[in-house]
């Protein structure tokens, strides 16, 4: 288990690439979503990317710009943030610059004073009045941050920064301060239908489903491996296997076959979430709307 924390960002690492943002509480992010729970969990965004379509609105800076265009290209965006031209950040920069020209053909780079006004928007997005300088953070297109470095940094990191699909869906979800069903399933496995339907049914309850993510992830998916190592699911699972998260990104269950609504309230109730004395759920505070 490797972990790295900042207060500027709020940033942590799990295991070896699962990264969430923590500043947002339990839901304290999440909007409503539109729609009752099917019987098989989908993709809840539009190929995981943001698109005008969401409800961005265009913002002054060219660090706000640049997110939106690399979300429009398909593209992650490596964002290096400074305050001051001195010894550190100039060495930084050519690491960020040679990292950058490796990854163009999956990812966009940009440089962001967050001395300048015009920045003002992209600095208070991710909280970096305080944050250590320089500092990069890795955009999926999705919005998700994938990777924050702060100070000294190695290219390699940056690099490790691509992560899987669902990786980035949970990210995203975990991020927005909404809670996690990863449900990992294919044609050959057992109990598909019995495995999703008490994840159907919490996400149905109003106290829970705003702010509920439910994603589909193919246990023979090999762009999934790492991810589903990272959370010990074998590819080779025969029945269907839901894993539970909570923001900022802690797994607190994982289920074999059948899952039930009360069973999932009563984990949610006891996990440790940082909402109350009683934690998320009937016993503390539900997923704000």
């Amino acid at each position: 288990m490797k972990c790295w924390s900042s207060v500027g960002v709020g940033l942590v690492l799990v295991a070896s690439g699962f990264l969430a943002l923590t500043t947002a509480g339990c839901g304290g992010a999440a909007q409503s979503t539109e729609g009752a729970a099917t019987a098989t969990p989908t993709q809840e965004s539009q190929g995981g990317r943001l698109t005008a379509s969401q409800g961005q609105t265009p913002a002054a800076g060219k660090g706000m710009a640049a997110i939106q265009q690399a979300a429009e290209a398909g593209k992650y965006l490596f964002i290096f943030f400074s305050k001051a031209e001195d010894e550190q950040s100039l060495a930084m920069r050519k690491v960020f610059d040679t990292a950058v020209q490796k990854a163009a053909d999956r990812a966009n780079g940009i440089m962001v004073d967050i001395t300048d006004t015009t920045e003002k928007a992209i600095v208070e997005k991710f909280d970096l009045q305080r944050a250590p300088m320089p500092l990069v953070l890795a955009l999926a297109p999705n919005g998700a941050i994938t990777g924050g470095f702060p100070s000294k940094f190695e290219e390699k990191q940056l690099l490790d920064a691509f992560v899987s699909p669902a990786t980035e869906q949970c990210m995203k979800s975990l991020q927005d301060g909404k809670l996690v069903f990863l449900c990992i399933h294919n044609a050959t496995t057992k109990s598909n239908d019995a495995a999703i339907k008490g994840v159907n049914d919490f996400k149905a309850d109003e106290r829970f489903g705003h702010a509920t993510t439910v994603i589909a992830l193919d246990p023979t998916d090999k762009k999934e491996a790492a991810f589903l190592a990272d959370l010990q699911v074998a590819p080779e699972i025969t029945e269907a296997t839901t894993v539970f998260l909570v923001p900022p990104g802690r797994p607190v269950a994982k289920y074999e076959g059948a899952t039930e609504k009360q069973t999932l309230v009563d984990t949610l109730s006891k996990a440790n979430t940082g909402c109350g004395p009683g934690g998320c759920g009937p016993g503390g505070c539900c997923p704000a709307k």
